[in-house]
């Protein structure tokens, strides 16, 4: 028998995008909502992380609107020391929960289905009972779930391990009991960081540590996104070098070169020339550590792991019996197609300022609760994909100042990004036409400084040939 529900919104997803999503929708409308999902508690990817994962931005940028995250305090020991406080998963997930059972639920317009397979059409199952449901949905089925947000528990290595050799997802390094002659860390990007620091963190000696690194990644300085006076100073000169190295750009590497030395952007080796960018951002303290491991594999893709050697797409390695692999190679947050943000009676929820979900799904929220019709409201919700490569940072910046241009046409969109706790620009002090109170030639002028970063990238990008999926022309550079 199929339980018939009704409300005026199916969210399917109470993961942060979905739980940020609701949270303005409740506060904004009198709407009613349905939220399924699969998990157990709100929180989506972060109830399955790896134990020892925290924020890579501060706290007090994460979240709902309506609630803030942690304390608002300052590290004074660890890899953070020095900044602002970086949630732990505990503590997210703790956080999400609360949201859920303190606001969303108590307000009555809010209902809740854990440990639920979305079927589509509206169709939903327990994954536990076994009961079936059927929602109609006045308004919209809001997919919070396009993004698919995937950590290395969620599926197997996506390469053979064969038997006698030791593979783990970076959820098992808490529960280590013996200590290995060696461990392998397999994937470059954020998680991989993660699972270095952690190991150096236990003590483990930099030379017991093999790093495989398909692609070295530009990374953003975490002190370059700090709230408060205290930074306030390094943001500006930062941002200001930013501005003078587009400008004065000549190439992408030329580019690239000068936002590594204004501070913008980082690398790990100061010999191989990136070709990712993941919005990955690290403290000093941690790009020191990641520096101290020299044994650094650049030989593509893991195709499989043997009881006593690692074949990769350009060559082999040795391994053995004793050595630990820790899978770091799922996707996180993949490069997905942009859809239209609203289509009908469907809404997919997507980022609209550059890897900045939970932020991008409170604006869509506020932006279906007071715009009309679906032209406008895809106007101002364009997408902006996840970052890949390393000519998407330009992209992405093209991208965020198209944005930022078009919310800056509206005073009561600017007045509510002056008040959104999720909005980065605003508690870094940055003026930002979108939200600036300033005077009218102020304006005008952050508009025609946005509008010109946006050409010169776009010279920048014609003249490296973008629609070529290759990048710059030292990218294949490797240490020698």
């Amino acid at each position: 028998m199929t339980t018939k529900l009704e409300a005026d919104y199916l969210v399917v997803g109470a993961g942060a995008m979905g739980m940020a999503f609701t949270d303005v929708l409740v506060a904004e409308t009198d709407a009613t909502v349905i939220m399924v999902d699969r998990h157990h508690q709100p929180g989506g990817h972060w109830t399955t992380a790896y134990p020892y994962v925290r924020l890579h931005q501060p706290s007090k940028f994460y979240g709902v609107n309506s609630r803030p995250l942690g304390s608002d305090t300052i590290d004074h020991a660890g890899w953070n020391e020095g900044l602002y406080e970086l949630a732990t998963c505990g503590e997210v997930c703790a956080y999400f929960d609360q949201v859920m059972q303190q606001h969303l639920l108590p307000s009555g317009r809010v209902s809740y289905y854990p440990m639920s397979e979305y079927q589509g059409d509206g169709r939903f199952r327990s994954q536990v009972s076994g009961a079936e449901f059927q929602v109609t949905a006045r308004r919209r089925i809001v997919d919070a779930t396009y993004m698919r947000v995937t950590v290395p528990s969620m599926r197997p290595p996506p390469y053979g391990v064969a038997a006698g050799a030791q593979c783990v997802a970076p959820n098992e390094l808490p529960r280590l009991r013996a200590r290995h002659e060696r461990y392998v860390v397999v994937g470059a990007g954020k998680t991989g960081m993660d699972a270095c620091l952690w190991l150096l963190g236990q003590g483990v000696r930099q030379a017991d540590i093999s790093w495989i690194m398909p692609r070295d990644s530009w990374i953003l300085d975490r002190a370059r996104i700090q709230p408060g006076s205290r930074f306030a100073r390094a943001i500006g000169d930062g941002l200001s070098g930013q501005a003078q190295a587009i400008d004065r750009a000549t190439s992408i590497d030329d580019l690239f070169d000068a936002l590594e030395t204004c501070g913008q952007l980082l690398r790990i080796d100061p010999d191989v020339w990136p070709r990712m960018y993941r919005c990955a951002t690290v403290s000093r303290k941690e790009l020191a550590a990641l520096r101290t491991i020299k044994d650094i594999v650049r030989l593509g893709r893991v195709q499989r792991i043997d009881a006593h050697e690692i074949v990769l797409d350009d060559g082999r390695i040795p391994t053995t019996a004793g050595t630990l692999h820790i899978d770091c190679t799922a996707d996180g947050l993949a490069r997905k197609p942009a859809t239209p943000v609203f289509a009908g009676e469907r809404m997919n929820l997507q980022s609209v300022r550059t890897c900045q979900q939970v932020f991008s799904a409170a604006f869509i929220g506020h932006v279906e609760a007071a715009y009309c019709d679906d032209e406008t409201k895809n106007r101002l919700c364009s997408p902006v994909p996840h970052p890949d490569s390393d000519l998407d940072w330009l992209r992405d910046v093209i991208a965020d100042g198209q944005n930022a241009l078009r919310w800056s046409e509206d005073e009561s969109l600017r007045a509510w990004l002056r008040g959104s706790r999720l909005d980065v620009l605003q508690h870094l002090g940055r003026s930002s036409p979108a939200a600036t109170r300033e005077s009218a030639e102020s304006l005008r002028q952050l508009r025609a400084g946005l509008a010109a970063q946006q050409e010169k990238l776009s010279i920048l990008l014609g003249a490296a040939g973008s629609a070529s999926p290759a990048s710059s022309s030292r990218t294949e550079e490797t240490a020698p």
